[in-house]
Formats: structure tokens, sequence, C-alpha cells
């Protein structure tokens, strides 16, 4: 057993340093006696890697745009290195949300799909693609967001189906609703993202119908 010659107690396991100093232990070490977390050390090595891609795209995105004027054919005037900075920030900001704890799958998913949709609006913006996007990337990209929550409320495990139908339902009513008030008319995308929102709704109700009833009590206290 190691000792604190500062503090005068024995230090079980194979700490070099006393946990209440900080200064050099005396004697010598044991087998550790606290676990290894070698799965959160291997998680922290990837997102540092992965991080550190991520710096050096960045880096030089914004070398080749702004020192050597590299710009995209047929677009002499996009600073192409912004938007760039734009999706790898948007990255990093999923990657950190994976890891956050507390989050569900629908939050994680719902809150990735809303960055993802609102940084592809701005680059198709200067890409000249508003039109296509608004009328057919986005509908479809929320009708898929709308069949993943769909088959994770059918597989959840920890009663929280609610949240993933109600995301679900709501991804899909109000920005249709939204775009028929804006344009006066509601494109067949947008429709089709409305009929699957509540359709898979009622199914999800049919087949989680007493979990849901479970739930509804649990959250509402009634």
């Amino acid at each position: 057993m190691r000792r604190c010659p500062y503090c005068n107690v024995g230090i079980e396991g194979d700490l070099v340093k006393c946990p209440l100093c900080q200064n050099k232990l005396s004697g010598t070490g044991e087998e550790s006696c606290y676990p290894k977390f070698e799965a959160q050390k291997k998680q922290s090595l990837y997102y540092k890697m992965q991080l550190a891609i991520v710096w050096g795209l960045l880096i030089a995105g914004i070398g080749l745009d702004f020192l050597v004027r590299l710009r995209l054919p047929g677009f002499p005037d996009l600073h192409w290195s912004l938007l760039l900075a734009m999706w790898l920030i948007g990255f990093e900001f999923g990657i950190m949300r994976q890891f956050k704890p507390g989050t569900g799958s629908a939050g994680k998913v719902t809150m990735m799909v809303i960055i993802t949709i609102a940084m592809w609006c701005v680059t198709a913006y200067f890409f000249g693609l508003m039109k296509v996007t608004l009328e057919l990337v986005v509908p479809v990209v929320l009708a898929a967001t709308i069949i993943a929550n769909f088959v994770l409320a059918l597989i959840d495990k920890n009663r929280n189906t609610m949240v993933y139908l109600i995301t679900g339902l709501f991804m899909g009513i109000i920005p249709s609703i939204i775009c028929l008030f804006v344009t006066a008319k509601m494109p067949l995308a947008w429709a089709v993202c409305l009929m699957v929102s509540v359709i898979l709704f009622a199914a999800a109700v049919v087949f989680k119908g007493r979990a849901l009833a479970d739930e509804f009590q649990r959250r509402f206290h009634l």
C-alpha cells in the first residue's frame, strides 16, 4: 500500500499522487481497485480524431478560399468556405448531441433533422436550388424522419412512445400548414408528407394504444 507522507494516510490501488494533496506517494503500489473505462477512452480518442479532421478541413477550406482564392466553377463570388464551416459546425453539434446524457432518440433525431434542413436551405439559396429544396427535398426528409420515428415508437422499450408519435405528427402537420398559408397551395410532396404523418400516427395508436394510454396517465398523473 502506498502512503502519503503529508496527509499520513494509506492509499489503496496504483495511484502515484495523493488524491487529497496531489503530492507523490511513497511505498509500493497495488492492483488498481477502480474499474477501467476502456470504452469511454476509445470514444474520447475517436472524438478527438474526428475533431482534428474537422479542424483541418475548416482551416484548409478557409485558406483555399480567402488566401488562394480558389472558387467553385460557375460561382466566382461565392465564399464556399463559409458554407463548409457551417456544415462542419453542424456536424460537430450533432456529434455532441449523441453523447449528451438525458436526451432521447426522438429528440436527437428531430434536432439533427431540423439543423440539417436549415443548413441545406442556406446552401440551396446560394446555389439557386431553393425552389426544389422547399417543394421536394424538405418534405421528403421530413417524411423519412416521420417514418423513422414510427419505427422507433414501435420498438421503444423505455415507455417513451408518445414522444416519438407527437414529434412525428407535428413534423408533418405544422410545416405543411405553413407551406399552405405561405404559398396558397400544397405541392404533392408536402401533401404526401402530411398524409404519411397522420397515417403513421393512427397506425402507431392502433399498435401501441395500451402503452400510449399508460404513458399518458404516467406523464400527466391521471
